[in-house]
């Protein structure tokens, strides 16, 4: 039985033993432990002295809000290397070259925007009015658009995204996990307990290649026009988007589409308040389009890509709105977004939205034809991400081995874009002189990466000061990024302009050269208008720091913050207090969007981790009493009137702590 309790109940799990055993017996809390939560508490895959989360474990990272260009590009979830960078150069012939840039310096860009010569209702076939010379216009604009769509696919990166940086996208392209249908579990539930999910499943779904979701399987008849992609933050959404995009770019696939025209949400947001018609916004956003026409459109087959539905600012009304069938006709980007997708305008054209699962109810299950999911890496690709990105066979050997040893990680790493940031962390610690312990907690693994890349900025610009120490300037601006994260975590925002940063008291140039810190963890994208937008590199990261701010708030004393945060009217009194509210404040978020970052703080309260951050935060000397306090609320927590999958994050928090009686009571129970 767990201490502290004096009933027959397992807090930890949010029922009592007879509700979760029903029969008491050994083998009934077996088979039910191992239904609900994909795990044997027996597994012989661990080792005994090793720590074993008995649960699930956490997603995390940020999203690589990928280029969207994750610009889409967050979610484009980056597979280069830094050992990539002097990649193989793709040598063009001078007679290529030559037709590129004839064929790009005849667009037409001066032509207005929205410029038509008919509407779209009475328009003829354009192959019956069109003359020769004017067909071949149109296919050098056609010819055009692939050239600048193949240029900005066919580079990936990773973590970064500078000017020359990246690697081919077909060198490093590795076909990721993507399935028709969607997990049960996909709603409004933190990402890091759908990832735990999708890991346990023994999935018999037939996965389903990007380049071919608009083809109808055989046992299928209905014509797929609109495809919904769901899934968790950094796990490739993007990435398949660019891939698609490339593979049609160079001819590949998918030819009988006349024009791929990919429109991320975080470039429409620029733009969500003006006036605009279909034909108009294609222009703003393709240039290398500006001598289509209306009746183009109407006889072409035509694929519009919404990457990122997650990021959009827009309010989609599909109820009561304005009906839009003329590609002309101007009115507001969101009722055009709206007719397009329902299919009142271009009715023949296809759709392809990605998005994560939380925001994906914005569009009405009678809208879509099929809903895709992207899984992520499978164990194999996992393994083969780190052999490439590591020339030296015994350095991947061993950081696979210890991935493996550590429940938490191996199920993270089902994200591409984390098995970045656990590369980069463990091929630092495992080059250099280091006797520590590798970083088995995620706020281990997370204080380490934000360690490694303040050297990593020192390493490249220099300075007197010693790779590792942190000036005074490294800290405030990361406690200053710690609260733009922490203050639109609150909101729900990964995506942030310019006004956002300097509300927090950032200068928008000093983060853009900030190199060593923000191009790894803060992304400046550049999008349309050359307006700037920024992300963290992943969702973690953000919650990362918005601990380490909230937790320096803490040490600081600052009760104006806390008291906001927690909105409690009276004062905290002590860090096993202050740790309390912020869980039950996370308890009571209905889509779990604290979980992650009240487990960082319970991290953070330990002196280890304090001094991985070195002087970052000011170093508590907490007593032996305090810390078995905070252990004692998480194991008390009456969480009767919580679901177990709630509940589950408490459990979370203590091996956070490296708190293993837990698991070894647990252990002792089954024995008995």
């Amino acid at each position: 039985m767990l201490k502290g309790e004096k009933s027959e109940k397992f807090p930890l799990f949010g029922v009592t033993r007879s509700k979760l055993f029903h029969t008491g017996s050994r083998d009934s809390f077996l088979k039910q432990y191992t239904h609900r939560y994909g795990v044997s508490l027996l597994s012989s895959r661990h080792s005994a002295d090793a720590p074993v989360s008995l649960v699930p474990s956490l997603p995390l990272i940020f999203r690589m809000d990928e280029d969207r260009a994750e610009s889409t590009v967050p979610s484009c979830v980056s597979l280069k290397s830094d050992m990539s960078k002097d990649g193989v150069i793709n040598f063009r012939s001078s007679d290529q070259i030559e037709r590129e840039e004839h064929i790009l310096s005849n667009w037409d860009q001066s032509a207005p925007p929205g410029e038509s010569s008919c509407s779209q209702s009475g328009s003829r076939s354009r192959d019956a009015e069109m003359k020769p010379k004017q067909r071949g216009d149109l296919q050098e604009v056609i010819e055009g658009h692939k050239i600048s769509l193949k240029r900005r696919c066919e580079h990936v990166t990773e973590g970064t995204h500078e000017a020359g940086s990246g690697t081919l996208m077909n060198k490093i392209y590795t076909e990721l996990y993507i399935t028709e249908g969607q997990s049960e579990e996909v709603d409004t539930q933190h990402e890091v307990r759908q990832l735990e999910r999708t890991s346990k499943k023994n999935i018999q779904d037939t996965p389903i290649k990007c380049q071919d979701i608009f083809k109808v399987l055989s046992e299928q008849q209905r014509h797929i026009r609109v495809v919904l992609t769901n899934g968790v933050a950094g796990v490739g959404k993007t990435f398949s988007v660019q891939k698609f995009s490339l593979d049609w770019a160079e001819g590949l696939e998918n030819q009988d589409i006349s024009l791929v025209l990919p429109l991320s949400w975080r470039e429409l947001n620029l733009i969500r308040d003006e006036q605009h018609s279909l034909l108009s916004l294609l222009h703003v956003f393709h240039p290398t389009l500006q001598k289509i026409r209306a009746e183009d459109l109407t006889v072409w087959k035509l694929l519009f890509i919404f990457d990122g539905l997650d990021e959009s600012r827009f309010s989609l009304d599909f109820n009561k709105h304005q009906v839009i069938s003329d590609v002309t006709q101007v009115s507001s980007v969101d009722v055009l977004l709206v007719n397009l997708i329902q299919g009142n305008l271009l009715p023949s054209a296809l759709i392809w939205i990605t998005s994560r699962p939380a925001a994906a109810y914005q569009i009405p299950p009678s809208c879509v034809d099929r809903i895709t999911e992207v899984r992520g890496f499978t164990d194999s690709q996992k393994e083969e991400y780190f052999r490439r990105r590591f020339s030296d066979e015994d350095l991947s050997k061993r950081i696979i081995s210890h991935i493996k040893a550590s429940r938490s990680l191996h199920i993270m790493c089902l994200i591409p874009i984390f098995c970045w940031i656990t590369a980069i962390v463990l091929e630092d610690m495992m080059t250099r002189d280091q006797r520590g312990e590798l970083p088995k907690t995620l706020t281990d693994l997370y204080s380490h990466f934000l360690r490694v890349q303040i050297k990593r900025k020192k390493q490249k610009y220099g300075g007197k000061q010693r790779p590792e120490e942190l000036t005074e300037a490294d800290k405030e601006l990361l406690l200053k990024l710690g609260r733009l994260a922490f203050e639109h975590l609150e909101k729900g925002n990964i995506m942030f302009y310019s006004e956002d940063l300097k509300r927090c008291g950032l200068d928008v140039s000093e983060v853009s050269v900030y190199s060593g810190v923000c191009t790894e963890i803060f992304r400046r994208e550049s999008v349309i208008f050359q307006k700037s937008v920024y992300c963290f590199v992943h969702l973690s990261i953000q919650e990362f720091l918005a601990a380490v701010y909230m937790f320096h708030r803490y040490t600081r004393k600052n009760t104006a913050v806390i008291n906001k945060f927690l909105k409690y009217s009276e004062p905290v009194t002590s860090l096993d207090d202050f740790l309390r509210r912020a869980l039950m404040k996370s308890l009571k978020s209905k889509n779990g969007h604290l979980d992650l970052f009240v487990r960082f703080l319970h991290g953070l309260s330990l002196e280890s981790n304090q001094r991985i951050l070195g002087g970052l935060l000011d170093q508590m000397e907490n007593h032996p009493e305090t810390i078995q306090k905070v252990l004692n609320n998480l194991k008390e927590e009456n969480s009767d009137k919580i679901s177990p999958d709630r509940s589950i994050n408490i459990f979370h928090c203590l091996m956070e702590m490296k708190d293993q009686s837990v698991h070894q009571e647990i252990q002792e129970f089954l024995k008995s």
